[in-house]
């Protein structure tokens, strides 16, 4: 029987064929692969036939032809469809899968014909003309037209292959030109375009200057103002060394679903290569493959964030980087034995500065409880305590702070080492301290390479860190037992009688004393004490060492002791007398003292009447030290005398003049200390020297603004600014001088570049004025007279940095004194708040002020736009409606505003007051009105005005110098 031969392909048949292929791919995705394979049957098919043209010299592709045209007719009949709609999307899905079917299909056709790179195929001829056909549809003036055409170039641009040059060069110019477009959903699918379209970009090809197509990504993925662009720039750009500072960055973006994703997206997605690599292959994102900058910055950033869903994003990223921390770099599996999971936590603290900041432990905090595993299985055993590292001990102390977080005492009594044995661990870490410092000493006149000084010094500061841990653990524990307590105890004071303890230390050893000591009469007695054994050591303590075996009886008082008449015929030498060496070691003793004296100066909490004792050392000590000459020794002693007058009325009433007059001419560091005290001692002493009854309260105040005009350095300015709002945010200072010139200070182009101030500023305003209706009040006082005055600086200003307009502060005085937004801050505690008549007495300032004529028009043109911006009450006196009534009429009849735009807002706010308060208004009449005694002097006022008949601007006046502004203010 002969065999049955295939009747010829009829173009025809396509136009039923493709339809209906397209008809079911857009009602399921699972038909998808199986219409893939019968559409390449119909695309075969159909390039199979051609016909000769040219005499037989070539062929014409009529089936190909045919079938593109097909193929593109059924692919526009879902480009005007919106987004969201399943069926469009789905036949964009069907359009890419099938263009990576027939791209792998093509790789098959070129090994079997074993065609050359310059041989094209029908796959690829079908590929290049839908990418010509799409790129014509990306500037139609249909949004969604273009959304659908870059949505389909972003689904097929991976699968494309190999393209031509031009088409490329056409491709990456119009998506380019797209990631500009005014529609977000085009620009979030040019973002995903070029993000595929970037691994096939060679830098080196570009003209200088260029931007490449991940520079523009990355610029999208910061400054695009959709969230939406910049979530899909977030999710689709390359990770590369380039672009990750960028991707980091998007941790403080101002979308918290952007922020969100940064974690669970990014970082955590790729802490693990995804392809199986070898053992110790680790992720772009594994936490060793960041710089330890970087992991602070993520940690600092999640942990911090005020959306919880981004700090819990940043807690289970910290979660995995615990698992996947160790050397090998895989995750850690299930079922792993506790024995581990010390190393696997030492080993995630070594990815941070345990020194820096508070960050080692906020990230350690965060994985203690999110994981309960670990938590649960932590224990430490006698031989964790035999070498102490800084991990071990960083580990021991935040965990046991965790414990008495959670309250959780059985796991703390697990935990918790006995003191003696916690003592003696102290004692042996500190002894090699003392000799790793002794032998510096004598190893900084060796001539020696600088590696092996930075070991050293490393190995020091690891010790020094250590012994500093471990006396914060030492705060928590229970020294119910006696010999432990004196055991510590003797460690402690032999610690701080010795003068080799580093400097840092020294709060850590009085945060143990004042946990050992009954009482703080007791604590300043054992710390005076040790000063004056630093200071005449002629009498060795035999219980200075740390190491010592005598028993001490810490509640025996031996200041009164026969002793101290005995050392009163062997104090030091007076500085005159001394050699170099001398004058050098007594100022070091000194320093040390003043460190001490200043650590329990700041725990001490009674009054200096209290404790009789200080008086020997602030006579002795502190005094002499504010008169030396040394900066070092004045800072200190200054400092020494300024936490004493805190606990002592009398002594910061007498030394407060001492204080002023060392701001004048001291230097920076010592300026900020002193400025630091004044305002601590006003905090304290608040009705000393700031009180309705204070002389001085005045002159304070003036001292305070003088100096602020005046300083010139930042951070001083700053350090200024932060403490007069305090005093003005409490209250105690209240004058609305002092208010003005803050105000000034804020918008001062002079301060631009201090951000520290502009940041304190721009959060204390606010709150100020929405923390009470009387602070709103004094900011409605101060606005015209600091109106005129801005208007005139700012005519005047000629300096390089943009100065804030006078319609700028004018909107931002209309927030400040808006009593809605008041009460919306205040959270229900101020009621009434829609009848408050704040916003209408600022009205008839700003009317009254309307009628000057310093003003120009850009001066008047904002003050009338700023009467529509106001909330007028509900509720209010009929007199005072009455009155703003009367002043609009004559503003409008008398000195109109010249400027066409003023005048409308001005002719506005009038029909609003006329409707709004229809009623009392009603049979309004001025004659009645000039008969009242208290309104005498508005209608002098306005009888004083006189009529404008000129029809003149005022000019423009010529600009100073930029350090002008506040003087001119």
């Amino acid at each position: 029987m002969p065999a049955r031969t295939a009747a010829p392909f009829d173009l025809e048949s396509l136009k039923t064929a493709l339809p209906k292929i397209f008809a079911q791919a857009q009602s399921t995705t699972a038909n998808h692969q199986k219409n893939f394979v019968a559409l390449y049957k119909l695309h075969s098919d159909a390039a199979a036939i051609t016909e000769p043209v040219q005499n037989g010299k070539s062929l014409k592709l009529t089936g190909e032809r045919a079938f593109q045209d097909l193929f593109l007719d059924m692919l526009t009949r879902i480009l005007p469809i919106k987004k969201g709609t399943p069926v469009a999307d789905r036949i964009v899905k069907f359009t890419a899968g099938y263009s990576k079917f027939i791209t792998e299909k093509n790789v098959e056709e070129r090994k079997k014909n074993e065609l050359d790179e310059d041989d094209d195929t029908t796959s690829e001829r079908f590929l290049n003309q839908l990418v010509r056909f799409l790129l014509k549809g990306c500037t139609a003036k249909d949004k969604v037209v273009r959304f659908r055409v870059i949505q389909c170039i972003a689904d097929t641009i991976a699968h494309l292959g190999e393209i031509d040059e031009d088409l490329y060069t056409d491709l990456r110019a119009t998506l380019l030109e797209r990631l500009r477009d005014k529609e977000p959903t085009v620009r979030t699918q040019a973002v995903i375009a070029l993000s595929k379209l970037s691994f096939s970009e060679d830098p080196s090809e570009l003209e200088d200057g260029e931007p490449t197509i991940l520079d523009t990504i990355t610029e999208a993925m910061a400054y695009d103002t959709s969230p939406e662009v910049r979530r899909a720039a977030l999710l689709n750009v390359p990770l590369s060394p380039q672009t990750l500072p960028a991707l980091l960055a998007r941790s403080r973006d101002v979308d918290p679903t952007i922020r969100k994703l940064v974690y669970t997206s990014v970082l955590e997605k790729y802490c693990i290569p995804s392809d199986r690599g070898p053992p110790s292959a680790v992720g772009f994102t594994h936490p060793r493959a960041l710089t330890i900058a970087q992991r602070e910055m993520i940690v600092r950033n999640g942990l911090g964030d005020r959306e919880e869903s981004v700090k819990a994003a940043a807690r289970s990223l910290l979660g995995a980087w615990v698992d996947v921390v160790r050397s090998d770099g895989s995750k850690k599996e299930e079922g792993v034995k506790s024995e581990g999971i010390i190393e696997d936590v030492v080993a995630f603290l070594k990815l941070f500065d345990l020194t820096e900041d508070t960050i080692a432990e906020d990230a350690l905090s965060s994985v203690l409880q999110t994981r309960v595993d670990i938590y649960e299985h932590i224990e430490f055993p006698d031989d964790y305590w035999t070498s102490i590292t800084p991990e071990h001990a960083f580990l021991a102390r935040v965990f046991v702070d965790q414990c008495l977080a959670k309250n959780d005492t059985l796991k703390l009594d697990t935990v918790l080492p006995v003191v003696t044995a916690l003592a003696f661990r102290i004692s042996d870490v500190y002894n090699a301290l003392v000799q790793q410092i002794e032998a510096d000493a004598a190893f900084a006149s060796e001539d020696v390479d600088e590696d092996e000084r930075t070991r050293r010094e490393e190995m020091r500061l690891d010790r020094e860190f250590a012994i500093g841990e471990m006396l914060r653990l030492a705060i928590n524990l229970d020294y119910g037992d006696e010999i432990g307590r004196r055991k510590m105890f003797q460690l402690v004071r032999g610690m701080l009688s010795a003068d080799v303890l580093p400097e840092a230390l020294l709060p850590r050893c009085l945060d143990v004393l004042r946990v050992l000591s009954p009482s703080e009469r007791d604590l300043i007695r054992v710390v005076v004490e040790v000063v004056h054994e630093l200071r005449d050591p002629s009498e060795p303590d035999p219980e200075a060492d740390g190491g010592g075996k005598g028993d001490v009886d810490d509640t025996e008082t031996e200041m009164g002791s026969p002793r101290r008449p005995q050392r009163a015929s062997q104090l030091p030498k007076p500085i005159t007398e001394m050699t170099p060496e001398e004058k050098a070691h007594a100022d070091a003793v000194d320093l040390r003292c003043l460190a001490l004296c200043i650590g329990m100066l700041e725990r001490v909490n009674g009054t200096f009447e209290e404790n009789s004792t200080l008086e020997g050392v602030l006579g002795e000590l502190i005094i002499p030290a504010v008169k030396r000459r040394e900066m070092a020794l004045r800072e200190k002693g200054l400092i020494s005398l300024g936490l004493c007058c805190l606990i002592a009325r009398r002594m910061a009433l007498s030394s407060f003049q001492l204080f002023l007059s060392q701001v004048q001419a001291a230097p920076e560091v010592l300026k900020i200390r002193v400025l630091q005290i004044i305002f601590d001692i006003l905090m304290v002493h608040d009705d000393a020297f700031l009180g309705p009854g204070s002389p001085n309260g005045e002159k304070i105040v003036e001292f305070l603004l003088q100096l602020l005009e005046a300083e010139e350095l930042d951070s001083v300015q700053a350090l200024l600014v932060i403490g007069i709002s305090k005093l003005m945010l409490s209250g105690m200072v209240t004058d609305e001088r002092v208010l003005q010139t803050l105000v000034l200070v804020f918008i001062s182009p002079e301060t631009a570049t201090n951000q520290q101030l502009r940041q304190c500023l721009s959060y204390f305003f606010p709150v100020y004025a929405y923390s009470s209706a009387a602070n709103q009040q004094r900011m409605r006082k101060i606005f015209i007279p600091l109106y005129e005055r801005l208007t005139k600086a700012y005519h005047d200003w000629d300096g390089e940095e943009d100065m804030v307009t006078p319609s700028q502060v004018a909107l931002m005085f209309v927030d400040w004194t808006d009593p809605i937004r008041a009460a919306t801050a205040a959270k229900g505690l101020r009621k009434d708040s829609e009848n408050d008549s704040i916003h209408l007495e600022l009205a008839t300032d700003i009317v009254k002020a309307l009628f000057s004529a310093d003003y120009d028009k850009e001066d008047k043109k904002a003050l009338c736009q700023m009467l529509g911006k106001l909330n007028l009450p509900v509720e209010v006196d009929d007199d005072k409606v009455r009155v703003l009534k009367l002043l609009v009429t004559n503003l409008r009849s008398r000195r109109p505003p010249r400027d066409t735009a003023a005048k409308n807002a001005l002719a506005k706010f009038d029909a609003t007051l006329s409707k709004k308060y229809e009623k009392q208004l009603e049979n309004f009449s001025e004659e009645e009105f000039r008969k009242l005694e208290e309104l005498r002097e508005l209608f002098e006022f306005l009888d004083d005005i006189i009529p404008d008949e000129e029809d003149e601007d005022e000019p423009p006046r010529k600009g100073r110098k930029r350090y002008a502004f506040l003087s001119s203010c």
